[in-house]
């Protein structure tokens, strides 16, 4: 296994918090059903540095975003996450009737060491996502201390993951400092060959990741709908398939790059095609890649699937960010579900970038069978580029020599 990467800031480990109110910015932007916690993954997360905390005799004050409210949407209230945090706790989680004002910080002064107040969703403030200056100083009223273990909005300067860390003694979460550790050991110290899987629909999202890994990695594998834009660029036929016109320029920079490097570049040999986006679709084999009129491509092929399984098992680190198809429709699962299982019965180090490559190894139940399944799609995205998280910057440095 690789050894873990580098993080200069600060950690909760660190903090002095006895008798003392901490805010944490934690993740619990979980789906909802039936006015009930959906998928409690991202609460369970959040766990080790709220109990770390209670048991150093601090008051816990909580904050998250839930959705995208537009206003002050009751119906995405954080009630029900209150609830199934404080089944998971064990103790009861206070809700706030607010982010910020006068009950709330009443409400905050009564805790006593080790109770736990959730406030409402950050989102019912304009202020939130603008970055608020009045906003992140009503935020730092309400504590001594501020914890950032939000990682998967570590990429948002927001006034709670960004401005009140400006405010208070601030300091990274066990979750948030351990996914910083985890995805830069990829680039600093992986075991080699490292692979890396890129799948999802857009290249514009993805150039910044392909250049850093044509840099560093053995073997890049190319899947989705983004490597219509690459066929495009090839001069393949593309039929239906969609194709993000403005990632086509930039496939084709990356193909040239890649011609010049050290790291292979490969797309998919074969695909499986589909007359429309729909579970009642027929999957169409092709020996190719050319997608006539009137199809368009769905998955990626068997014979790539099997290609891209050899890779991974022969690999020392991979790296995975982005289903290989349309995971989500039973007929275009197969090449998703072919590099799912390789990843996850590789002995490889396997780092996964969350969003759909997360929700696909739940889909098929592997979850736990990866090395590092990351909380934060667009943020681990971000910090493998090498482009700075305003949540992470924020926070004091570390005052020792960063052990990893």
């Amino acid at each position: 296994m690789s050894k873990r990467g580098r993080f200069g800031k600060a950690s909760v480990r660190d903090a002095e918090v006895e008798g003392r109110t901490v805010l944490v910015r934690a993740d619990l932007n979980v789906p909802l059903s039936g006015g009930a916690v959906g998928d409690d993954t991202r609460i369970r997360a959040a766990l080790p540095t709220i109990e770390l905390l209670r048991d150093r005799g601090a008051k816990v004050v909580l904050c998250s975003h839930l959705g995208r409210p537009k206003g002050r949407d009751p119906e995405l209230s954080m009630r029900p996450v209150a609830v199934r945090l404080g089944e998971l706790l064990g103790t009861e989680v206070a809700l706030a009737p607010g982010v910020v004002g006068d009950e709330v910080e009443a409400a905050a002064a009564a805790l006593a060491p080790g109770d736990v107040l959730l406030l409402e969703n950050t989102r019912w403030e304009e202020g939130e996502k603008a970055n608020d200056a009045a906003l992140a100083d009503r935020l730092a009223e309400l504590a001594d201390v501020y914890v950032n273990d939000a990682f998967g909005a570590a990429h948002r300067a927001h006034a709670t993951t960004e401005g009140v860390a400006h405010r208070l003694p601030a300091y990274a979460g066990l979750l948030l400092e351990r996914e910083v550790r985890e995805l830069t050991s990829v680039l600093d110290d992986p075991a080699r060959p490292l692979v890396v899987v890129l799948g999802g629909a857009k290249v514009t999202d993805k150039v910044g990741v392909i250049e850093r890994f044509l840099e560093i990695a053995d073997r890049i594998l190319i899947g989705g709908a983004m490597c219509f834009s690459f066929f495009r660029a090839q001069g393949h036929e593309t039929g239906d398939s969609l194709v993000e016109e403005e990632g086509i320029e930039l496939a084709r920079r990356a193909l040239e790059l890649a011609a010049g490097s050290d790291c292979e570049l490969d797309l998919p040999s074969d695909l499986v095609l589909g007359a429309r986006f729909s579970a009642d679709a027929e999957p169409v084999a092709a020996d190719g890649v050319d997608v006539p009129d009137g199809m368009m491509g769905l998955d990626i092929g068997p014979a790539s699937a099997r290609a891209y399984a050899d890779a991974i098992a022969a690999a020392g680190t991979v790296f995975w960010n982005g289903p290989m198809g349309a995971f989500e429709l039973p007929p275009f699962a197969a090449g998703t579900r072919a590099v799912a299982e390789a990843v996850a019965g590789t002995g490889a180090t396997t780092i996964v970038g969350g969003g759909d490559s997360g929700a696909a190894l739940t889909e098929f139940g592997l979850a736990d069978e990866v090395s590092w399944l990351s909380t934060g799609g667009g943020a681990s995205l971000e910090l493998i580029e090498g482009k700075p998280l305003p949540g992470v910057e924020a926070l004091r440095d570390s005052d020792g020599e960063d052990e990893s």
